[in-house]
């Protein structure tokens, strides 16, 4: 029998449907004759089911003793396009990589006590992108698709409707504060996810003045680039990718000399990197390019710190050069050891960008293995911090068109065969498939047969119902985790919006400080701060009601 298997895996092109079917029968034979179960032997044990769940109980009954300290510091762990379908494949892979079989593992999020949901349309969309999204959980606003840091008064690519409309973001509630801030990701700085944080504009896509029309430039609006240097220009941790941005149009790039796509954009001839370099000198500024510069860094010589690894994004995880690129994790160790010198406390922004871009290009592979970087960054940032004075927050934007499911056995590689083939063309079928995407495709009329490629390349494109050159977001809700100083305020389901005035009133900034009271020459919360909240509330609709009846 088991020579029959390994023959089986000498296909011949002409018969390689009838080869896998062998070899799914194999497999399920030779776990049938070796006598191993599919699972470990104490699960069939219901002492093991009852004891655990009893200590998980015992664990949720310790959250009654509610945690109602003030949160000197925040983090915000936003994993672009992560959705629930994601947050549990990355778990399973997470643990398959430790040699588990997946499904029991934890991930650092998951531990987090307090989980809710949030509902991510735009104002203008039921499925929504990363702009409008990120103006809800950063500005405390909904917006409208591709729009950063305005209201949905704003209408896309028209320069003329920014004026006027422009809301801000959490980070600068936090500078206005007193606290440090920081931004870190693993796309482009001036990506939708960031520039929600400090620009106002009403095209996501204006990165430089390279990409916007001429009559918005003659209108005075400003790229993002710029507007993340002049808008709060003390941001104090800037790391991620975007430096041919930055930089004059065909200015060489510092580690891709001579490559033209990788050079500078900016027609007007402003190099942003060296205006901060200026501003910065006698401040312990220090703006560097590669991982060698970033682990050299003594974090209490560093007040401010630019990192610009690549002219775009970063790399995905599975690609980067360990020796040159630093990973999401060490980026976030060495943002909080510069944030955390400041005994006001900081906010942190850490956005696992190239999920979504992994999701988008239908390589399930690159967007898990980002989804499960980022869960060693959420753990190394738990290592750094206390619940006592931090609240951390977990959550996405939105989500993707990615599922996965086809009865796979336990211990099933994430990536692998569903343990059929369909009985409507007699093929085999991965685990993970996309609703639609560019892994769509038609060899000889009929749906692509798998056997014939290598489904577990780290490029491999998912096979997707739909075909479209470019995968899309999904429209459902997404989970929200929290920990840290009134995390519980984080339960059932709300707008998205509702996330940055959560972590504000945690932590005494923006809009909502009439709780907080003087304790001994310190900020504390006080005992009557939900008749505060309540009275404001109250205040605050009677004057939007009155705007409108007037109209």
């Amino acid at each position: 029998m088991l020579w029959l298997c390994r023959a089986a895996r000498q296909p011949q092109r002409d018969n390689n449907m009838k080869v896998t079917t062998l070899l799914i029968i194999c497999s399920g034979l030779i776990f049938g004759s070796l006598g191993k179960p599919q699972f470990p032997e104490r699960e069939k044990d219901p002492n093991f089911w009852n004891l655990g769940a009893q200590q998980t109980l015992s664990e949720a009954l310790t959250l009654q003793d509610l945690n109602k300290n003030k949160a000197n510091n925040l983090i915000l762990f936003l994993g672009d396009g992560m959705g629930i379908p994601t947050v549990t494949a990355a778990r399973i892979l997470k643990g398959q990589l430790m040699g588990q079989s997946g499904e029991e593992m934890q991930l650092e999020m998951d531990k987090f006590p307090f989980v809710s949901l949030a509902k991510t349309y735009n104002t203008n969309a039921q499925v929504p992108d990363s702009a409008g999204t990120a103006t809800a959980y950063l500005c405390g606003v909904k917006a409208n698709e591709g729009t950063v840091g305005v209201s949905a008064a704003a209408v896309r690519s028209q320069c003329n409707t920014t004026q006027g409309n422009e809301v801000t973001s959490i980070l600068r509630w936090a500078k206005d504060a007193g606290k440090s801030v920081g931004i870190v990701t693993t796309t482009r700085v001036n990506h939708a996810t960031p520039s929600a944080a400090y620009a106002h504009s009403v095209d996501r896509d204006w990165y430089s003045d390279n990409e916007m029309p001429p009559e918005a430039l003659e209108a005075g609006c400003r790229d993002i680039a710029r507007q993340l240097f002049e808008n709060i220009p003390n941001i104090d941790v800037i790391m991620g990718g975007g430096r041919k941005y930055m930089f004059p149009k065909n200015m060489s790039d510092v580690e891709y000399p001579g490559v033209a796509k990788q050079s500078g954009l900016r027609k007007d001839g402003r190099n942003l990197v060296e205006e901060w370099k200026d501003k910065k000198k006698d401040k312990k500024g220090f703006y560097i390019w590669n991982k060698k510069q970033l682990l050299s860094l003594n974090p209490n010589n560093v007040d401010y710190l630019l990192a610009l690894f690549e002219p775009g994004d970063l790399m995905y995880d599975l690609e980067r050069n360990t020796e040159t690129d630093p990973s999401l994790t060490e980026m976030v160790e060495v943002a909080i050891k510069i944030l955390k010198r400041n005994p006001r406390g900081f906010y942190l922004l850490v956005e696992g960008g190239r999920i979504d871009h992994g999701h988008h290009e239908g390589k399930a592979k690159q967007a898990l293995h980002e989804a499960v970087e980022m869960d060693r960054a959420i753990g190394r940032a738990a290592l750094m911090t206390s619940t006592y004075d931090t609240l951390t927050v977990v959550t996405a934007d939105h989500s993707h068109m990615f599922n996965f499911g086809g009865y796979t056995p336990r211990g099933n590689t994430i990536f692998g065969l569903a343990p059929m083939t369909s009985d409507v063309d007699q093929k085999p079928f991965t685990s993970i498939l996309y609703g639609n995407g560019p892994g769509y495709k038609i060899v000889s009329g009929g749906r692509e047969n798998i056997s014939t490629i290598d489904y577990t390349e780290n490029d491999y494109q998912a096979q997707a119902a739909v075909p479209l050159s470019m995968e899309t977001h999904g429209g459902e809700d997404v989970a929200v985790f929290a920990k840290g100083p009134l995390a519980h305020l984080f339960h059932g389901v709300h707008e998205q919006n509702y996330i940055p005035h959560v972590m504000a009133y945690a932590a005494c900034i923006g809009q909502n400080k009439k709780h907080c009271v003087s304790q001994s020459g310190t900020d504390g919360l006080s005992p009557f701060r939900h008749i505060y909240e309540r009275l404001l509330f109250v205040v605050l609709l009677k004057n939007w009601l009155s705007k409108w009846e007037l109209t």
